[in-house]
């Protein structure tokens, strides 16, 4: 049995590390190869763009993928929509992993927005020192905010095109601890602080010192996901595969 992973996610990766261990079964993990040095799965990779639904549907059959599991990030919505299409297309069966958002607790200052342009237009006489945290193809979002001083965190750096917020660029990669995000925001005296909805324990510590130290929190909730079946954990697809075989 050939499977296909959808991947870019540490659930992901720990998916394929599982996947390698099973006899009379094939994984394939692909990334979309926007990270210039990705962590790199177990068991075999593809690394690229497919071109839409067409040209994951020609995959699908070229490499004659019995199951398709989408595990990608929460946030890329586009890929997992076209999953959708071209397993339909092909009619092969799909499984969505998608990790739970995080949710608001008691002491948490959120201010809960839709699109990362609603975020930008929240700091708007709002916030003065602000840790960005939504990656560097967001960036362009936040440039026109002048008056605000950003910490940017992203794994790679933006190209030397991009439009960028005044401010410091932070390279780094997670999964992050609990003080070193309460020094971070005590460092760089940081108001407020914008992420994604991604869930997960990697980067969540964040929240948690933020939490502490009564710092706000412009949360981006996520995009819609197209129906089908979906499990939250790696075990979830482990059990959907006992089925499937």
């Amino acid at each position: 049995m050939r499977v296909l992973i959808l991947g870019g996610t540490g659930d992901a990766a720990k998916l394929a590390a599982k996947l390698s261990t099973i006899q009379g079964l094939e994984a394939i993990t692909s990334l979309a190869g926007r990270t210039r040095e990705p962590s790199i799965p177990l068991g075999d990779l593809r690394v690229g763009c497919f071109g839409g639904v067409a040209g994951l549907a020609s995959y699908l059959r070229q490499m004659q993928i019995d199951l398709l599991i989408d595990a990608t990030h929460p946030f890329a919505s586009q890929i997992s929509f076209n999953a959708a299409d071209a397993a339909t297309e092909v009619g092969i069966p799909r499984l969505m992993l998608i990790r739970p958002p995080w949710e608001k607790e008691s002491g948490d200052r959120w201010i809960e927005v839709d699109s990362v342009e609603a975020a930008a237009a929240s700091l708007q006489n709002q916030a003065q020192r602000v840790f960005l945290t939504v990656g560097r193809q967001e960036l362009a979002a936040f440039a026109h905010c002048e008056k605000i001083w950003f910490l940017m965190r992203m794994i790679d750096p933006p190209t030397d095109d991009a439009l960028v917020p005044p401010g410091r660029i932070l390279c780094d990669r997670g999964p992050f601890t609990f003080n070193n995000e309460r020094q971070i925001l005590i460092h760089h005296n940081i108001d407020t602080i914008v992420s994604k909805n991604s869930g997960g324990d990697a980067t969540k510590p964040k929240i948690m010192a933020a939490r502490e130290l009564g710092v706000k929190v412009v949360m981006i909730n996520r995009p819609a996901t197209p129906p089908g079946e979906q499990v939250t954990d790696v075990d979830g697809v482990l059990k959907w595969l006992k089925v499937k075989k």
